[in-house]
């Protein structure tokens, strides 16, 4: 029997625990031999002292987390939501491994290639299949949104503003990267550019209804109009390892399941005609709820895709976004994993054949899932409670961008970032996601534009000291065009 003790944000993939912990809430994980099974659980604890190479359990040793009783009962409801449920998504989960086997081996064998690039002038007249592959493939490289100038003051200016105003949150807190800023004065400007808006409208208007492939026709959607959505930006130095980020999707965790509305984003999985899954159609993405529990930085909006934009060249080994280039795939795979168990060792070669697999609603694992701050965190997919996808070969660095760039991934794509910065210089992006207008978009801007004007956090993260007193917080001033205005939602 083994005891690890981890902080609660860290890596869990065999991450070097860190040299001392405070007073506080850890993640305890006891793992059992010869087949293991690993289970989580938090405690309040102190420790002086933990030497630096202690490890947390092997990759191949972490399994499972159960969850209370009532998600076996979700289960269940699903199972009978659904006719002959058993049957077809038996059948569904075999063709899926199948798939993953020869799609994962491609991903490997192509890396950053695998990851479509377009320039930015070019978004009006891409051909079909390059639209195609972008949406399959879930991530896209958008080059030469903004001049690299540009972006190469916004981080500038950025960096004076950390200096003006040194008692900024940000982490570490002995060597700040990662900063708890929203309302600077080049992130406004940068969310208001008009190119920068132009192709978020483009990504928003990849998505559509069953009846239709152009513009959805549904009261209060404009998939035309872009919104903002402040978050935050970190300058990344080089020589540091950064294990706050494994693979993940965000965007809803047990909501993907729980949530009625969320559900029917996947009902063609649930009812094993697993081809037909569509991630762009619109319908459950309006009214879905993912954010439940209002666990804080638990996004509340729908953004078609997450995204950032580069204000530095960055490569892979520097500090970059690795994603799970498959989207299609992904959600069909992690979607179904909860409802089937395996009959051999994680660990076996075996574990990759379909028969070494049975259905299995009987238990209360939502695999990936686990709870965090009065909610839920996840899904993390990890080697062992998801080794069809072979995350060690197919997370994939995405290409070298420079100043201006920006990547945009889809919101039901798995990523994370790279745990090593390799570069010379700094690994230095903006948040900045893809917002359609929508009835419950736009009802957060509101809320959003209240703080925003009052120096205030936005509403779906963590709170802490307002930017109010800063010095060189942005203004309505520093709105860049008629069309960042509306999407702060300070027109209409």
């Amino acid at each position: 029997m083994k005891l690890v003790i981890c902080d609660a944000s860290s890596d869990l993939l065999g991450a070097t625990c860190m040299p001392s912990l405070d007073i506080g809430v850890y993640l305890v994980g006891i793992s059992s031999e010869p087949q293991p099974h690993f289970t989580l659980f938090f405690v309040y604890i102190s420790f002086e002292q933990v030497p630096r190479q202690t490890k947390v359990v092997a990759r191949n040793r972490i399994r499972s987390m159960a969850l209370p009783a009532r998600f076996a009962d979700l289960k269940a409801i699903i199972a009978a939501s659904y006719p002959d449920f058993e049957q077809n998504v038996t059948k569904a989960w075999s063709e899926i491994l199948a798939e993953l086997a020869t799609v994962t081996k491609t991903i490997n064998e192509e890396g950053v290639n695998y990851i479509p690039q377009v320039n930015f002038a070019d978004l009006g007249n891409l051909p079909k299949e390059d639209v195609e592959k972008i949406k399959r493939r879930g991530s896209v490289v958008i080059k030469d949104i903004v001049p690299d100038e540009q972006a190469m003051q916004w981080k500038e200016d950025l960096k004076e503003f950390i200096k003006a105003n040194p008692s900024v949150e940000g982490v570490p807190a002995n060597d700040k990267q990662f900063f708890q800023l929203y309302w600077t004065k080049p992130q406004v400007q940068a969310r208001s550019h008009p190119n920068l808006l132009a192709a978020t409208v483009w990504l928003n208007k990849l998505y559509h209804t069953k009846s239709s492939t152009g513009s959805p026709k549904l009261e209060g959607v404009d998939m035309n109009v872009a919104l903002t959505y402040a978050d935050r930006f970190r300058i990344r130095k080089p020589g540091i390892t950064w294990n706050l980020h494994p693979p993940h999707i965000d965007g809803g965790t047990i909501e993907r399941w729980e949530d009625s509305h969320f559900r029917r984003c996947f009902d063609d999985l649930f009812t094993g005609n697993w081809k037909a899954h569509d991630p762009f159609e619109l319908e459950g993405r309006l009214d879905a709820r993912s954010s439940l529990y209002g666990r804080p930085n638990q996004s509340s909006v729908f953004r078609t895709f997450q995204g950032w934009l580069a204000m530095s060249e960055t490569a892979p080994t520097q500090g970059t976004l690795r994603v799970f280039p498959d989207v299609l795939l992904s959600n069909a795979y992690i979607i179904l994993r909860p409802f089937f168990s395996p009959n051999v060792p994680v660990s076996s070669e075996e574990i990759y054949d379909a028969k070494n697999w049975k259905f299995d609603i009987s238990n209360s694992e939502f695999h990936g899932i686990y709870p965090r701050d009065g909610g839920y965190a996840g899904p993390n997919p990890t080697p062992a409670l998801h080794p069809h996808l072979r995350l060690e070969e197919t997370m994939t660095s995405i290409p070298k961008v420079n100043p201006g760039d920006a990547v945009f991934w889809h919101c039901d794509v798995v990523h994370s970032v790279e745990r090593e910065h390799t570069g010379n210089g700094d690994s230095a992006v903006m948040y900045i996601p893809a917002v359609p207008l929508t009835p419950q978009n736009q009802a957060y801007v509101e809320r959003q534009k209240a703080c925003f004007l009052e120096g205030q956090r936005p509403p779906d993260f963590p709170k802490g000291p307002a930017e109010a007193g800063f010095a060189g917080v942005a203004s309505v001033g520093d709105v860049l065009s008629k069309e960042g205005l509306r999407a702060m939602g300070l027109v209409h």
